[in-house]
């Protein structure tokens, strides 16, 4: 485990608008630290998941599609905004909530946790982040969701760049493949990675190198936008 926000939630929030019953809106929030792959779980203040531990989530308004749900959803419990969502699909086991019939649509997001003040909302105790191998057991189906996300997540880094939204904006060719490491759950060799990495000509190589480290300090590189960009519109098939 990691970091944690919490907030006081003696708070109220008086400007309760209506929502739509029997759906719901699941978000994982991916994020990755040097070499651990990370989600964000909120820790629930009140409902039947009072004290329990879920991805994080919330009801859309009657006037307010989905997608809009899921951003502001996404706001409120942790103030991320600016936020590019992937829908997932509906989870719509009859049982997955024992005491009522919903139905969940998921999302799932990469963000890089520096770049962001995340805050809890009055509706949850605490946010933190956990790495992948620690997750508790969750309240519903989350921990189903969850897995369901890590599994888009690794098919997305066969077929198109990664990185972009998890990685300091310089970084190392170690650094990169562990983030592919603990995505796809194997252990990479070296210089097949940067054979192969390199030659796809996603990175840009700088005239600089790491500070402040107590090893030898490795080449710093940075991504391509264009070739990114290009990429990640046209795909490609990358067998590691």
């Amino acid at each position: 485990m990691t970091s944690s926000f919490s907030k006081n939630i003696s708070e109220t929030n008086t400007d309760v608008k209506p929502f739509i019953e029997g759906i719901s809106i699941d978000c994982v929030i991916f994020s990755f630290d040097k070499k651990n792959l990370e989600v964000l779980l909120v820790h629930h203040a009140v409902g039947e998941s009072a004290g329990k531990w879920g991805v994080l989530g919330g009801n859309p308004e009657l006037e307010e599609s989905i997608d809009n749900a899921a951003l502001r959803i996404l706001y409120e419990l942790t103030s991320l905004d600016n936020i590019y969502l992937e829908q997932l699909k509906a989870f719509t086991d009859p049982d997955r909530v024992k005491s009522e019939r919903v139905i969940t649509v998921g999302y799932y997001t990469l963000v890089n946790r520096e770049d962001y003040n995340i805050k809890a909302s009055v509706s949850v105790f605490e946010a933190k982040w956990f790495k992948i191998n620690e997750v508790p057991k969750l309240i519903f189906d989350h921990n189903e969701i969850l897995e369901y996300s890590l599994k888009q997540l690794q098919n997305r880094v066969r077929q198109a760049p990664i990185g972009f939204n998890l990685l300091p904006e310089k970084f190392t060719l170690l650094q990169l493949m562990h983030l592919y490491e603990e995505i796809l759950g194997i252990e990479m060799d070296k210089s097949n990675f940067r054979r192969k990495i390199l030659h796809m000509k996603l990175l840009v190589a700088l005239d600089e190198k790491q500070q402040d480290v107590s090893h030898r300090a490795a080449k710093l590189y940075k991504f391509d936008e264009a070739i990114y960009k290009k990429l990640t519109e046209k795909g490609f098939n990358f067998e590691f």
